[in-house]
Protein backbone atom coordinates (compact mmCIF):
# COMPACT_ATOMS: atom_id res chain seq x y z
CA UNK A 1 0.00 0.00 0.00
CA UNK A 2 1.36 3.14 -1.32
CA UNK A 3 0.97 6.31 1.35
CA UNK A 4 0.69 9.80 -1.07
CA UNK A 5 1.10 13.18 0.39
CA UNK A 6 -2.21 14.13 -0.33
CA UNK A 7 -3.67 11.82 2.29
CA UNK A 8 -6.06 13.32 4.90
CA UNK A 9 -5.03 14.40 8.34
CA UNK A 10 -7.96 15.09 10.96
CA UNK A 11 -7.45 19.01 12.21
CA UNK A 12 -8.42 19.58 16.12
CA UNK A 13 -9.30 22.35 18.45
CA UNK A 14 -7.05 22.63 21.25
CA UNK A 15 -8.79 19.91 23.65
CA UNK A 16 -8.15 17.76 20.72
CA UNK A 17 -11.33 17.55 19.58
CA UNK A 18 -11.86 16.97 15.14
CA UNK A 19 -13.19 20.57 13.23
CA UNK A 20 -12.22 19.19 10.26
CA UNK A 21 -9.81 17.64 7.64
CA UNK A 22 -7.14 18.66 5.59
CA UNK A 23 -4.67 17.67 2.49
CA UNK A 24 -1.47 16.28 4.51
CA UNK A 25 -0.05 18.42 1.81
CA UNK A 26 -1.70 21.49 2.65
CA UNK A 27 -1.08 20.85 6.71
CA UNK A 28 2.34 21.35 6.86
CA UNK A 29 3.89 24.42 6.47
CA UNK A 30 4.81 27.40 7.73
CA UNK A 31 1.36 28.08 9.33
CA UNK A 32 0.48 24.67 10.32
CA UNK A 33 -3.07 24.26 12.03
CA UNK A 34 -3.45 22.13 15.08
CA UNK A 35 -4.22 18.31 13.87
CA UNK A 36 -3.81 15.19 15.10
CA UNK A 37 -0.68 12.55 15.14
CA UNK A 38 0.90 10.09 16.53
CA UNK A 39 4.18 8.21 17.91
CA UNK A 40 5.47 4.82 19.06
CA UNK A 41 8.33 3.60 20.29
CA UNK A 42 8.45 -0.80 19.71
CA UNK A 43 10.51 -2.82 21.92
CA UNK A 44 11.81 -6.24 21.48
CA UNK A 45 12.46 -9.45 23.68
CA UNK A 46 15.36 -8.25 24.45
CA UNK A 47 13.52 -4.99 25.77
CA UNK A 48 15.53 -2.91 23.84
CA UNK A 49 13.82 0.04 21.48
CA UNK A 50 14.26 0.52 17.73
CA UNK A 51 14.87 3.59 16.63
CA UNK A 52 15.04 5.07 12.84
CA UNK A 53 16.66 7.44 11.01
CA UNK A 54 14.42 9.58 8.78
CA UNK A 55 15.03 9.51 4.94
CA UNK A 56 16.74 12.35 3.40
CA UNK A 57 13.54 12.53 1.08
CA UNK A 58 11.18 13.75 4.11
CA UNK A 59 10.01 17.28 4.13
CA UNK A 60 10.58 17.72 7.87
CA UNK A 61 13.49 16.74 9.42
CA UNK A 62 15.22 14.98 6.72
CA UNK A 63 17.87 12.82 8.09
CA UNK A 64 17.84 12.71 11.37
CA UNK A 65 16.73 10.00 14.45
CA UNK A 66 13.19 9.60 15.56
CA UNK A 67 11.44 7.34 17.74
CA UNK A 68 10.41 3.98 16.00
CA UNK A 69 7.21 5.25 13.83
CA UNK A 70 5.01 8.02 13.83
CA UNK A 71 2.14 9.60 11.98
CA UNK A 72 -1.50 10.82 10.94
CA UNK A 73 -4.49 8.48 11.40
CA UNK A 74 -7.12 9.04 8.83
CA UNK A 75 -10.82 10.62 9.47
CA UNK A 76 -12.92 8.01 11.42
CA UNK A 77 -9.60 5.96 11.35
CA UNK A 78 -9.09 4.63 15.32
CA UNK A 79 -5.44 6.09 16.53
CA UNK A 80 -4.57 2.22 16.91
CA UNK A 81 -5.38 1.21 13.68
CA UNK A 82 -3.20 4.00 11.94
CA UNK A 83 -0.68 3.11 14.09
CA UNK A 84 -0.56 -0.59 12.90
CA UNK A 85 -1.15 0.35 9.52
CA UNK A 86 2.40 2.60 9.75
CA UNK A 87 4.48 0.51 11.02
CA UNK A 88 3.69 -2.17 8.26
CA UNK A 89 4.24 0.51 5.48
CA UNK A 90 7.38 1.93 6.68
CA UNK A 91 8.86 -1.29 8.70
CA UNK A 92 7.13 -4.43 8.05
CA UNK A 93 6.51 -5.13 11.52
CA UNK A 94 3.37 -6.05 13.47
CA UNK A 95 3.34 -5.68 17.00
CA UNK A 96 1.28 -6.46 20.11
CA UNK A 97 0.98 -5.55 23.95
CA UNK A 98 0.24 -1.73 22.33
CA UNK A 99 -0.37 0.91 25.39
CA UNK A 100 -0.86 4.18 25.28
CA UNK A 101 1.82 5.39 27.29
CA UNK A 102 1.57 9.85 26.96
CA UNK A 103 -1.93 10.30 26.22
CA UNK A 104 -1.83 13.76 26.25
CA UNK A 105 1.41 14.31 24.30
CA UNK A 106 1.51 18.22 22.16
CA UNK A 107 3.90 19.47 20.96
CA UNK A 108 4.93 22.57 18.42
CA UNK A 109 8.38 22.75 16.53
CA UNK A 110 10.06 24.74 13.09
CA UNK A 111 12.16 22.78 11.13
CA UNK A 112 15.38 24.06 9.54
CA UNK A 113 13.04 25.15 6.51
CA UNK A 114 10.47 26.94 8.19
CA UNK A 115 7.57 24.23 8.07
CA UNK A 116 6.21 24.11 11.57
CA UNK A 117 4.59 20.92 13.29
CA UNK A 118 1.67 21.62 15.58
CA UNK A 119 0.28 17.79 16.64
CA UNK A 120 -1.51 16.73 19.53
CA UNK A 121 0.23 13.35 19.20
CA UNK A 122 -0.69 10.79 21.51
CA UNK A 123 2.56 8.45 22.06
CA UNK A 124 2.62 4.55 22.28
CA UNK A 125 4.58 1.69 23.11
CA UNK A 126 4.54 -1.44 21.73
CA UNK A 127 6.06 -5.03 22.03
CA UNK A 128 7.46 -6.96 18.17
CA UNK A 129 4.48 -9.37 18.15
CA UNK A 130 6.56 -12.02 15.86
CA UNK A 131 10.57 -11.33 18.20
CA UNK A 132 13.24 -11.63 16.00
CA UNK A 133 11.04 -11.01 12.44
CA UNK A 134 13.10 -9.31 10.37
CA UNK A 135 12.35 -5.46 9.54
CA UNK A 136 12.00 -4.42 5.98
CA UNK A 137 12.39 -0.49 5.63
CA UNK A 138 10.76 1.39 3.14
CA UNK A 139 13.88 3.96 1.92
CA UNK A 140 11.18 6.28 1.20
CA UNK A 141 10.61 6.95 5.27
CA UNK A 142 13.48 5.16 6.86
CA UNK A 143 17.20 5.56 5.82
CA UNK A 144 18.64 3.45 8.55
CA UNK A 145 17.74 1.68 12.11
CA UNK A 146 18.91 0.60 15.37
CA UNK A 147 17.65 -1.68 18.00
CA UNK A 148 19.29 0.12 21.54
CA UNK A 149 19.18 -0.10 25.18
CA UNK A 150 16.86 2.59 26.98
CA UNK A 151 19.31 4.02 29.07
CA UNK A 152 22.09 4.37 25.87
CA UNK A 153 19.55 6.12 24.29
CA UNK A 154 18.27 8.48 27.06
CA UNK A 155 22.41 9.50 27.78
CA UNK A 156 22.63 9.98 23.29
CA UNK A 157 19.30 12.38 23.63
CA UNK A 158 20.94 14.22 26.67
CA UNK A 159 24.46 14.65 25.16
CA UNK A 160 23.35 15.32 21.26
CA UNK A 161 19.90 15.93 20.99
CA UNK A 162 20.22 17.94 17.54
CA UNK A 163 20.54 14.50 16.03
CA UNK A 164 17.01 13.53 17.11
CA UNK A 165 13.68 14.83 15.83
CA UNK A 166 12.38 17.09 18.42
CA UNK A 167 9.57 15.27 19.13
CA UNK A 168 11.55 11.86 19.85
CA UNK A 169 13.65 14.25 22.44
CA UNK A 170 10.63 15.24 24.70
CA UNK A 171 8.91 12.39 24.28
CA UNK A 172 12.02 10.24 25.49
CA UNK A 173 12.63 12.48 28.77
CA UNK A 174 9.31 12.08 29.39
CA UNK A 175 9.15 8.44 29.36
CA UNK A 176 12.01 7.91 31.15
CA UNK A 177 10.97 10.31 34.06
CA UNK A 178 8.05 7.37 33.99
CA UNK A 179 10.08 4.42 33.66
CA UNK A 180 10.87 3.98 36.94
CA UNK A 181 7.06 3.36 37.90
CA UNK A 182 6.40 1.18 35.24
CA UNK A 183 9.32 -1.32 36.38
Amino acid sequence: MSVTPDELVVLVDDAGQPIGQSLKSDVHGIQTPLHLAFSVHVFDDLDRVLLTRRALSKRTWPGVWSNTCCGHPAPGEPVTDALRRRLTFELGLEVGDLRCVLPDFAYTATDASGILENEICPVFEARLLHPGSSLTANPEEVMDWKWVQWDDLTRAVRVAPFAFSPWAVSQIRQLDQRRPEQQ
